[in-house]
C-alpha cells in the first residue's frame, strides 16, 4: 500500500477519530497539519505519524489503513 498523507489520514478518520484533527485540538497543542509527518511501518497496512507541538510536546500514533482508526504506539 502506498504511505497515504496527512490530510488523506485526516479524512479517512473523521468518523474514528473526529476530535484528534479538529480545528480546537490542534490549536490546543499548537499543532498545524503540516507539522505531521507519516512513516510506512514493517506492517504494509500500518503507518506511523508524528508531530512536534511548539512546546516540545510530541504526538505518535499508528494509523490502521484496514478500518481507518488511530491507535496508541
Amino acid at each position: 500500500m502506498k504511505k497515504p498523507t496527512i490530510y488523506q489520514i485526516k479524512r479517512r478518520t473523521s468518523e474514528t477519530a473526529p476530535y484528534f484533527f479538529s480545528r480546537q485540538t490542534m490549536r490546543f497543542w499548537g499543532q498545524t497539519l503540516k507539522d505531521f509527518k507519516v512513516y510506512k511501518t514493517e506492517t504494509p497496512h500500518l503507518f506511523l505519524i508524528e508531530a512536534k507541538s511548539r512546546a516540545n510536546f510530541k504526538t505518535r500514533r499508528i494509523f490502521n489503513a484496514l478500518n481507518n482508526t488511530l491507535e496508541n504506539e
